[in-house]
């Protein structure tokens, strides 16, 4: 695949555009202010007694700030804080399972991330998921996976984590490069990685996921491929390559970043291409916008039957339940129709829980339009394609317009009288803003780059 498949000019117009990644629709910046006994109404009304739950767990905290970090987190190694953390998670945990209908499925998925979910301690982790196993009851299958720093793991935590029942870990790698790490504030040498990758599989935690970041600070194309062929030599099932999101003046710590030494929108460019090229090279799946996977592993299988793949708020996922619930400060909650953020304010939130309340902060009802618009969303970040029969004309009025732009530039094609769409190679780069054909809700001069910097609410589209 060609590294630039565009003329220079078109190629920053599209990778200089900020657009949403799209792991909801409507996008978080349009929640608004929910009331907790809405919510509580909509625990109560929207979950079916056979719906199968997902658990999502947010511990916003780590031991040190990695610069380039876009995470809701916090440093501190303060036990008491942490354990008064700890401590609101059990009761949040009692508040929501109360105010859950009487009947519903068991918890088919609990995901762990940050932050660095074993800051409070992997004892007290232990702890939490064993409240949440007796509070919601979980499938003998469900997955537990859970987000850990390398730097952070040893043998003796990876067998903890095993018995708590965990069975798939995201490492944070980034970039294996030591010229890098020290421009981004984590200095993470590959022998670590290496020690906590066999410290897991030891353990029984034999599904490995890696994330890696390219657009870092003096990063180069053949830093990101080599870092892309060592987690491959590692043998990761799930490889995540995610562009970098300079965004200073919504995460200050990032003014610790040069951003003269940033990579321009062309050479980002040229590093995602260097990492797919890798990863497919190595026999890994290219899976939506930015994951890879090897054939064997149950997303790779899901990409390969459309409708099956699904995109949450952690991204690419083979959870299908309908119903996400969010524990801890900022957590967002999914129902089927309905969405809930917590108070992202750790102060706040520990208030709210403390004295009985669900810690509901901001939301949305979502309209029949909105559902429309969020399944077609959801389908082309997953399968690329689209079937457009039977979808409105208010959706395709507005639609319409903006894909004609991306066809003429080989970016999607319209098949069969219009009636599919699919994206082209060239324009799996590009998903972004081919889901943005279906966004009514963006603002068309975010969208294009033209608002000052510090009033962009999304990262750069490629």
């Amino acid at each position: 695949m060609d590294a630039l498949p565009l003329p220079p000019d078109r190629l920053r117009r599209y990778a200089t555009a900020n657009l949403p990644r799209y792991t909801s629709y409507p996008t978080a910046p349009h929640f608004a202010p929910v009331a907790e006994a809405e919510w509580r109404e909509r625990l109560a009304a929207d979950i079916g007694p056979t719906d199968p739950l997902s658990l999502y767990l947010h511990i916003p905290f780590c031991q040190a700030l990695c610069w380039y970090c876009g995470c809701h987190t916090a440093v501190t190694r303060n036990p008491l804080r942490l354990a008064r953390y700890a401590a609101a998670l059990h009761a949040e945990a009692a508040l929501l399972a109360e105010a859950l209908p009487g009947a519903h499925g068991p918890v088919v998925a609990l995901h762990c991330g940050g932050g660095t979910p074993t800051a409070i301690g992997i004892p007290a982790l232990a702890a939490l998921v064993a409240d949440l196993r007796a509070r919601f009851g979980f499938a003998p299958d469900a997955e537990l996976a859970i987000e850990l720093d390398p730097r952070l793991l040893d043998a003796a935590g990876a067998e903890a984590l095993a018995a708590a029942g965990f069975r798939r870990a995201s490492l944070g790698v980034q970039d294996i490069a030591p010229e890098v790490q020290a421009r981004i504030g984590r200095e993470q040498p590959a022998e670590l990685v290496e020690g906590a990758v066999r410290h897991l599989r030891a353990a029984g935690i034999a599904r490995i996921n890696c994330d890696l970041i390219y657009g870092l600070p003096g990063q180069t194309a053949a830093h990101v491929a080599a870092s892309a062929a060592f987690v491959a030599a590692l043998g990761a099932d799930r490889v995540a390559v995610f562009g970098y999101a300079h965004v200073p003046w919504m995460k200050p710590h990032q003014r610790a970043i040069d951003a003269a030494a940033l990579p321009d929108a062309l050479a980002r460019l040229e590093q995602a291409a260097a990492a797919e090229e890798t990863l497919r090279a190595a026999g890994y799946q290219a899976i939506g916008l930015d994951h890879f996977a090897r054939p064997d592993d149950p997303m790779a299988e899901a990409a390969r039957h459309p409708g099956r793949l699904r995109r949450n708020f952690q991204g690419y996922t083979t959870d299908t339940a309908p119903v996400l619930l969010g524990l801890g400060a900022s957590a967002i909650s999914h129902l089927p129709a309905f969405y809930a953020q917590n108070v992202s304010d750790e102060r706040q939130w520990l208030e709210r829980v403390g004295a009985g309340r669900l810690p509901v902060a901001r939301g949305l009802a979502l309209t029949a339009e909105d559902l429309e618009r969020a399944r077609l969303i959801e389908r082309v970040m997953c399968d690329l394609a689209l079937d457009l029969t039977g979808v409105s004309e208010a959706v395709m009025a507005t639609a319409a317009a903006r894909l004609a732009p991306l066809a003429g530039d080989g970016l999607v094609r319209l098949e069969q009288g219009g009636r599919w769409l699919r994206v082209t190679e060239r324009g799996r780069r590009f998903l972004r803003h081919v889901a943005a054909c279906f966004d009514a809700r963006l603002d068309p001069a975010v969208a294009a780059g033209a608002t000052p910097a510090p009033q962009r609410r999304h990262s750069v589209a490629v």
